[in-house]
């Protein structure tokens, strides 16, 4: 019957929407004009199982979907397996037309009828008077459990820790709120009934006087443990160090707060010096002025030593310098204290020039007229050392051997030594020296052939031989007009260089071109 109806419904629509293209008007289609409505039947639950259903019917329109309690929309309006409950369903067409209808589902639906939730339990019981027992709870049968220890807070592990002595309610719930209990009693045990802890010690006594002595204990049997000096807080090392002469009591606790009996140690006084005999042996340089003397000493036995002069501060060397005559004791103190001192070191002032005898050489060269002041004497001395010179009795010594850049006359050089010991004096006299063959040859070829243009006053292109030193400033003009390309003067009365006037040119300058060849 509904389905002729629906075919009439449709055949009507069908016959005005032709009527109306055919009148060349077209209306709008609407959710009113589709007469979209929704239809539920239901089937309630029964047997005490989630089995009720809901079957949802839309009309009007196409392209329907299907929600339960606004939930993901699907093509499909069967909904099963729905426990007791009011549930809304929501329906739709292609154009988003949607109607709804609330459904009750009747009918009873325990899920923990016949369920029986059992709880398996390991524990381990508390320390006496500490709270580290602990629970650990397992639910059968299989499935997802939270557990509770206190029946009102749940948690996602059966774990329960830090637990004191004491009876406990254990509470696992499943999924659908089911729940089973277990009462488990948390005992409380003593971790050092029958403990025995022994205690071994060995022992540093101090220098007497000092506080450098040490104790070490050791607890058996084997384990990890922590030690007290004289009821002090406990440390991880049985090593208790800076202790002075006395009594001592050490005790030692295991990881579970057992403790040993107390064990004394008593320490005394050593004296490190005792048998021992410190001898000093010393070399000494004396001054020669002021305070320019030295004492070192060296301690035996062997061993580390620090060293004192007269009563002064110690230091690491046995050398102390910047001393002046006088009489010294030293003193050589050990690594324990122990002490040693010399007998008394007596330094005179000693004249340090006795049976020094510097003496020297010198090699000079003697004063050249081109260029001037070009004289110099070299001093080589030997006899001692550290030198320094003097020249003409001057008080001011010269680091260097040589002076330079003397005129002709004579010198008196003396040579002095790191202690101020002086040589005798030398006298050495440095004179002009005579022209060279070679520049003998040159001048005599300047003066015979250049003398109408280069002498007694002339100067053509710049060049005037009246002063020898001349003839040496320019030798390479010399060079470029007489010897290469040219033969200069060519011009009367001076015949052109010769061959072996050229030659003896050449010879000037390989020689150095010098006024002393």
């Amino acid at each position: 019957m509904k389905n002729k109806i629906a075919l009439t419904l449709l055949a009507s629509f069908a016959f005005v929407a032709y009527f109306l293209i055919s009148c060349e008007h077209v209306l709008p289609v609407t959710c009113e004009t589709v007469n979209f409505s929704l239809t539920t039947v239901h089937t309630d639950v029964s047997n005490n199982q989630p089995n009720g259903s809901i079957t949802a019917t839309a009309s009007g329109g196409t392209g329907f979907n299907y929600s339960i309690n606004n939930g993901t929309p699907v093509s499909s309006g069967e909904f099963t397996d729905l426990a007791p409950g009011v549930y809304i369903i929501t329906a739709h067409n292609s154009i988003q037309c949607s109607a709804s209808d609330t459904v009750t589902i009747g009918g009873t639906f325990d899920p923990c009828a016949n369920v029986n939730i059992t709880i398996g339990i390991t524990k381990v019981d508390a320390t006496l008077g500490q709270s580290n027992g602990s629970i650990t709870a397992t639910a059968n049968p299989a499935g997802n459990y939270t557990y509770s220890i206190d029946g009102t807070n749940f948690q996602g592990v059966g774990a329960f820790l830090n637990l004191a002595a004491g009876t406990y309610t254990i509470t696992a719930k499943n999924s659908n709120g089911c729940t089973g209990t277990q009462q488990v009693t948390i005992g409380s045990v003593d971790p050092c009934s029958g403990v025995v802890i022994t205690l071994t010690s060995t022992q540093v006594n101090p220098t007497t006087g000092q506080t450098n002595g040490s104790i070490t204990a050791t607890a058996s049997p084997a384990g990890t443990y922590t030690y007290s000096l004289n009821g002090g807080a406990y440390q991880t090392s049985g090593t208790f160090s800076n202790l002075g002469a006395g009594s001592y009591s050490i005790s030692a606790k295991n990881a579970n707060g057992c403790t040993s009996a107390p064990i004394a140690v008593t320490l005394g006084g050593v004296d490190p010096c005792a048998g021992v005999t410190i001898t000093i042996t010393s070399t000494q340089v004396n001054p020669t002025s002021g305070s320019n003397g030295s004492i070192t000493a060296t301690a035996s036995p062997a061993g580390t030593y620090t060293y004192s002069i007269n009563g002064g501060a110690y230091q690491s060397s046995g050398t102390f310098n910047s001393l002046g005559a006088g009489t010294y004791t030293i003193t050589a103190k050990n690594a324990n204290g122990c002490l040693g001192s010399s007998n008394p070191i007596s330094l005179v002032t000693s004249n340090p020039c006795t049976g020094v005898n510097i003496t020297f050489t010198t090699a000079k060269v003697n004063i050249t007229p081109c260029p001037v002041n070009n004289g110099s004497i070299t001093v080589t001395a030997s006899g001692s050392t550290g030198y320094t010179y003097s020249k003409n009795g001057g008080t001011s010594y010269q680091a260097s051997n040589a002076f330079t850049g003397l005129t002709a006359g004579t010198y008196n050089i003396m040579v002095k030594d790191a202690n101020g010991c002086t040589s005798a004096t030398q006298a050495i006299t440095l004179t002009t020296a005579a022209m060279g063959p070679n520049f003998t040859n040159v001048r005599t070829i300047i003066h015979s052939k250049c003398g109408n243009c280069h002498l007694n006053g002339g100067n053509t292109a710049g060049y005037n031989f009246d002063n020898d030193c001349s003839i040496v400033t320019y030798w390479n003009q010399i060079k470029g007009t007489c010897v290469q390309p040219y033969t200069r003067p060519q011009m009367p009365p001076a015949a052109p260089l010769t061959a072996t006037q050229q030659s003896q040119i050449t010879a000037w300058i390989n020689a150095g071109h010098r006024y002393i060849d």
